[in-house]
């Protein structure tokens, strides 16, 4: 039979319809098939867990998820303060590259158009959801994300959508003080950080259930959102940003009593740095801001007593062991919900926290004990569950990392480096090198001068550089002291050998490994 000019036109686009549908179908099915992305941010998390071979911690579940995973020993951080290290391992960008430098820089205002993690995954094909800290708190980055900064419905009130989810308390009284407080900082500055909130005892443990505290109740409808993600063919990627143990330690009693705290060990060097200079100690103005610490002196003057001490260490511990029950719990709703076996689950820190080490408290300097960070990662059909890996990575690799991983293609410009080949082969040499700073501003510095501090960590060796700093220009400027630290013999940092003539041509090699950067450290 011979097809008229018509009825040949109707059959081609006919057969058009169904090769175009047959794809999209193929399309589907592809996206279907890609894995979830459950991306867990942990707000000040050293590497205090049992993973880590901290034997005084209480943290089961996260171990568990350890054993079933791959653990990296020797991750470290961009910049050891929220908002620079949020925003470069958000970005796939170091400091210098997105000039966030201290907690006051927006990098969405610097860079109006740069494309971060979850919009790339988005561009990818996968639903992406933001609950808790991942960005820096006053900063969600709200076009990063499908659903961007869910709070559970209790914190959703008006007045507090400027507020940091670590500032809640339980107790009604201290909820009072701390309004009165808030009110009045506020009143004298409109701007005040964290819309004044960040006021409070350090502190605090009432008898009440998981869910009483913020991140209980994120832990709830991070669980209930999963159940409706799980519904959909589209893949997701959901960020999941834990508060404690950030400041203050308030969380449940339960998690207190897991420690007595004069059970507790002391740091082993409560004291600054022997020939440190004089940038390199952090004020520990973060825990000034809280009840009974106003006085507290920067660490070259002040030696905190034992028992606060203790108290201090227990409150951490004790809020490490809170969010290490959430993370227990949100895992076996994965697993319920019989999706744990299709998603990458990542757990990190964002820079480390000292607990008395260096006569310090708090993050922000350049020592390993602030830029020496957790990072664990568990992905369907992963080779070496339960292994470790002691090559260096950091925490700006999960980009490039997550990237192939899900099978998508990483973005050209990205200056980490994926680790997915030592998921394979953990003892593979690796990178020669981390690379860190820290941005020691005037009104906290003893010397009420500015500086950047810029560090390269190798396996034998900690190396900092220190240079006057152009804030206005965003310009190191003259070269002003070196440090450096045998990892070796010294794993503390507690000698600054810098200034040894032997260690003349050591510094010259490393000083030239600084300069030459990131790219140079890239493994063969």
């Amino acid at each position: 039979m011979k097809l008229s000019k018509s009825d040949l036109t109707l059959l081609i686009f006919l057969l058009f319809v169904v090769l175009i549908s047959g794809c999209k179908t193929v399309l589907k099915e592809e996206v279907k098939k890609k894995p979830n992305v459950l991306f867990i941010s942990i707000d000040d998390l050293g590497p205090n867990l049992g993973a880590y071979d901290n034997k005084y911690i209480v943290s089961p579940n996260i171990d568990e998820f350890a054993r079933n995973g791959m653990t990296f020993r020797n991750t470290y951080c961009q910049a050891a303060v929220c908002a620079p290290s949020r925003a470069s391992l958000m970005s796939g960008l170091r400091p210098d590259s997105t000039r966030v430098w201290h907690l006051g820089d927006k990098f969405r205002k610097i860079h109006p158009n740069l494309v971060t993690m979850p919009m790339h995954f988005n561009e990818n094909g996968y639903h992406t959801v933001c609950i808790g800290k991942i960005f820096h708190n006053y900063m969600p980055d709200s076009i990063s994300w499908d659903e961007p900064d869910l709070r559970p419905a209790q914190y959703l009130k008006p007045e507090w959508l400027k507020r940091d989810g670590e500032t809640f308390y339980v107790n009604k009284e201290t909820q009072r003080k701390q309004k009165i407080r808030r009110d009045f900082l506020v009143s004298k500055r409109p701007n005040y950080y964290a819309d004044g909130w960040n006021n409070g005892p350090a502190w605090e443990m009432e008898d009440v259930h998981d869910t009483a505290y913020f991140d209980g109740a994120q832990t709830e409808l991070a669980k209930r959102t999963l159940t409706r993600l799980s519904e959909h063919d589209q893949p997701f990627f959901m960020a999941l940003g834990y508060f404690r143990p950030h400041l203050p330690f308030a969380v449940p009693k339960k998690y207190w009593d897991l420690y007595h705290k004069d059970s507790l060990p002391l740091a082993r060097n409560p004291f600054v740095p022997n020939l440190s200079p004089v940038m390199t100690m952090n004020s520990m103005y973060e825990l000034r801001g809280y009840n009974g610490f106003s006085k507290l002196k920067h660490p070259t003057e002040h030696v905190m007593n034992e028992d606060t001490a203790r108290m201090l260490k227990q409150g951490y511990y004790a809020s490490v062991s809170y969010i290490d029950a959430q993370m227990g719990k949100v895992i076996q709703h994965l697993k319920d919900l019989g999706i744990y076996d299709n998603t990458i689950i990542i757990l990190w820190g964002d820079h480390g926290w000292k607990l008395g080490e260096h006569n310090g408290w708090c993050k922000q300097t350049n020592y390993n004990i602030d830029i020496h960070v957790p990072m664990i990662i568990c992905s369907p059909n992963q080779p070496n569950k339960g292994q470790q890996t002691f090559e260096i990575t950091e925490l700006i690799d999960m980009f490039p990392s997550l990237c192939e991983l899900a099978g998508i293609e990483s973005p050209s410009y990205l200056q980490g480096t994926s680790f997915v080949p030592l998921i394979e082969n953990p003892d593979l040499e690796w990178k020669k090198a981390a690379f860190s700073q820290f941005h020691r501003r005037p009104k906290v510095t003893p010397d009420g001068k500015r500086y950047m501090g810029y560090s390269i960590k190798t396996k034998n060796y900690h190396y900092v550089e220190w240079y006057y700093w152009n804030a206005q220009k965003g310009e190191r400027g003259e070269f002003v002291v070196a440090e450096l630290y045998d990892s070796k013999q010294d794993p503390d940092e507690n000698l600054n050998i810098a200034g040894n003539k032997e260690n003349t041509d050591l510094i010259s090699e490393l000083s030239k490994q600084l300069e030459d950067g990131w790219r140079k450290a890239l493994p063969d």
